[in-house]
């Protein structure tokens, strides 16, 4: 529909209008233009969904089979509850189904498409041509206000509508299009934003750690990893500035700078009845052979470089090999930082959930302003989780825009 202003110049007007062409942006226009309303999503990018193509190595892992409120961080824990609930991994996979993708789990309830993210792309647009939905993208965004309708500056021209969504995601990734546009509208329309940090995203060190790490850049061992009383049992990778890995990844949702993260390095494992038998079996063995029937050879060099004797096992008391013990099972590290908001898969914090209806995504005094996915302060961790927020706050969004 056009409209005409008081001084002659033409604008837009539709009913919703969605900022963020991304996976909450696009399920959320999906659930209004199948409600009927008219609805245009507009991004600043060249494609819809480029963090969907690049997920999962290319082949997007959609959701999570155990994808439930617990699994999530926000100050506000009870928040996401009725989002979840009433979009479950089950609706979305129901709509994979209808669309023929074949998938598989991975891991520990993971689901990713058997062929490429592109599949997952393509139904969400499908989905979208099938609503009514216009998308249009390179387009930026110059003014927003609010007057009786929301004034959408764009490019130039002016567009009307009666419900705003702001799905632009959060600050992760920027080179995939990620800006801190939603925030900045948050503020303006008075909304709280909470601290926002990088989270899954790999830690950093210095000086002689770093060397140690850029000694193994590469190598991937099984681990523990704990730290302020969470753990993560997966794999850890020593990278060229310091570690990553999935169970670092992790871990790093919950480490806070000048704080250690410790390091099982050999889960599940008794160590210490092992390096004990292994002194009465083998006393001229040296603990670095003893050790590399448990861990990698190259890793185990490293580690007695940088820490461990290089002794035979009959000049190692019983004191020594708990010292040894600790050291492996507890190996306690402090990061330098991480490398932030560049490779971080998500932002921590977002939009005050305080300030916004659990149930439908609107802000509590802004009547038809709706925040959605990772702008909003609720963030999962690795393996699906992410997107099957972005699915149920966009859905939820859907039913009241």
């Amino acid at each position: 529909m056009v409209l005409e202003t008081q001084d002659g110049q033409s604008q837009e007007y539709y009913e919703v209008v969605i900022i963020g062409a991304g996976a909450a942006g696009l399920m959320c226009g999906i659930e209004a233009g199948n409600r009927g309303r008219k609805v245009l999503i507009i991004d600043r990018a060249n494609r819809v969904a480029k963090k969907i193509l690049i997920s999962g190595g290319g082949r997007c892992n959609f959701t999570n089979l155990s994808a439930s409120p617990d699994n999530y961080q926000s100050q506000n824990s009870s928040f996401c509850i009725s989002a979840l609930k009433s979009y479950t991994p089950d609706d979305f996979i129901y709509l994979v189904d209808l669309h023929n993708i074949p998938y598989f789990e991975k891991k520990l309830g993971q689901l990713f498409c058997q062929g490429t993210s592109r599949e997952i792309v393509n139904m969400l647009v499908t989905e979208c041509d099938r609503a009514g939905v216009t998308i249009t993208l390179n387009c930026n965004v110059q003014e927003i206000q609010l007057s009786n309708t929301f004034q959408i500056t764009v490019d130039g021209k002016l567009i009307q509508s009666d419900s705003l969504v702001m799905a632009t995601g959060g600050a992760s990734i920027p080179q995939m299009g990620s800006t801190r546009f939603t925030y900045q509208i948050a503020r303006q329309f008075g909304l709280p934003v909470t601290e926002i940090r990088p989270g899954l995203v790999p830690l950093t060190f210095s000086g002689s750690r770093l060397e140690f790490c850029k000694s193994l850049a590469g190598l991937s061992i099984p681990t523990i990893v704990s730290t302020d009383g969470y753990q993560f049992e997966e794999s850890l990778l020593f990278t060229h500035k310091g570690i990553s890995g999935p169970a670092i990844l992790q871990i790093s949702s919950h480490w806070r700078e000048k704080n250690p993260i410790r390091i099982d390095l050999l889960p599940h494992f008794d160590l210490l009845t092992y390096l004990k038998h292994e002194r009465s079996s083998h006393p001229r063995s040296s603990l670095p052979t003893i050790l590399s029937r448990q861990l990698p050879r190259n890793f185990v060099k490293a580690l007695t470089l940088a820490y461990l004797p290089d002794k035979p096992m009959n000049l190692l008391s019983d004191n020594d090999l708990d010292n040894i013990t600790t050291k492996l099972k507890i190996w306690e590290l402090y990061p330098s930082g991480t490398e932030g908001h560049r490779t971080a898969e998500v932002s921590l914090g977002g939009v005050d959930t305080s300030k916004l209806s659990s149930r439908t995504m609107e802000a509590n005094d802004i009547p038809g302003l709706y925040f959605i996915g990772e702008a909003v302060d609720v963030t999962g961790p690795l393996g699906g989780y992410n997107f099957q927020w972005a699915w149920a706050s966009g859905f939820a969004a859907g039913q009241y825009v």
